[in-house]
């Protein structure tokens, strides 16, 4: 039991671990832009719609935007917690023996292995309930960038065109606004970029403050190549063409990568679930014919 509850505390630190580094390397990646961006100015920046509480920062890059939402994050998972602690408290009072004891006789070592998880069963419930609000954000966060990377393109390709029609950037997205749909978030996050230019923010710093909200390496990238191509006077047309070509090879090359990948990943299902199957197809009726032989045999020999 000691063994099982110690694995379950390494697995949880190291995913803390994992988490707090690809947290770090974004903020880091972050912090270079929008501070590179201020010492060019000689002034600090000022982005006060975007908190630097990072579980308020966590909240908004998922899509949580309301300014409650970490007093009800916290408050979601205070009540998951005690609702674990109830009901590991009922599963250790109601269930647990009766399930240790129905594993105890398995042979083979597998029996304690299972009657150890059984009763620290309470300790994993009460985890995986502190756990649920969190991954639910997460789940809700890979949502939202593969949402806002499907979109993007398709966005840049209408940015390249109309720029090379002669439309200006606030035109073009404009129009893009009223072409997609209001519920995705990619068209959302566009319509606050609008909002904080109405609001008399800097182009430059609406565009950090659209990276900072979103947070995915598209994202930043197209941001940042605009606000180089707004300070050293480039043709905008021109760079959002590039940005268009270059995420359409970078997309080209994450399809290749996955198709490379492909058989690998259907090695185990076609070894757990097709190889069983074929091979007792085409040796039972192999298997069936010796023992009739052997047992004929063992017969005529009595």
């Amino acid at each position: 039991m000691r063994a099982v509850v110690l694995l379950a505390v390494v697995a949880t630190v190291w995913l803390a671990f994992v988490a707090a580094r690809s947290w770090s390397v974004r903020y880091r990646a972050l912090r270079r832009l929008y501070g590179d961006a201020a010492e060019s100015r000689g002034a600090a920046i000022d982005d006060r719609s975007v908190p630097e509480r990072w579980l308020a920062r966590w909240l908004i890059v998922a899509g949580y935007r309301n300014p409650s939402a970490p007093a009800i994050f916290v408050t979601i998972t205070c009540v998951f917690a005690a609702a674990g602690l109830v009901i590991g408290v009922i599963y250790r009072a109601t269930l647990m023996g009766p399930l240790v004891q129905m594993v105890a006789n398995v042979p083979g070592g597998v029996g304690e292995f299972l009657a150890a998880i059984l009763q620290s069963g309470s300790w994993i419930l009460f985890v995986l309930a502190v756990s649920a609000p969190a991954l639910v954000v997460r789940a809700a966060r890979r949502a939202r960038v593969r949402a806002i990377e499907q979109d993007l393109p398709l966005a840049l390709e209408l940015f390249a065109t109309m720029g090379e029609a002669g439309l200006g950037f606030d035109a073009a997205l404009s129009k893009i606004v009223r072409a997609q749909e209001g519920h995705r978030p990619l068209a959302g996050e566009f319509v606050n970029f609008q909002l904080d230019m109405l609001a008399g923010v800097p182009r430059l710093q609406a565009l950090r403050q659209l990276a900072r909200r979103v947070e995915v390496a598209s994202i930043t990238t197209f941001t940042s190549a605009l606000i180089q191509a707004e300070q050293v006077g480039a043709s905008m047309a021109e760079t959002l063409r590039h940005q268009a070509n270059d995420l359409r090879q970078r997309r080209r090359e994450e399809a290749l990568l996955q198709a490379q990948a492909l058989p690998v990943k259907l090695v185990f299902p076609l070894v757990i679930c097709f190889l069983p199957g074929i091979f007792v197809s085409t040796l039972a009726p192999v298997i069936y014919q010796m023992i009739e032989v052997a047992g004929g045999v063992l017969r005529a020999g009595r």
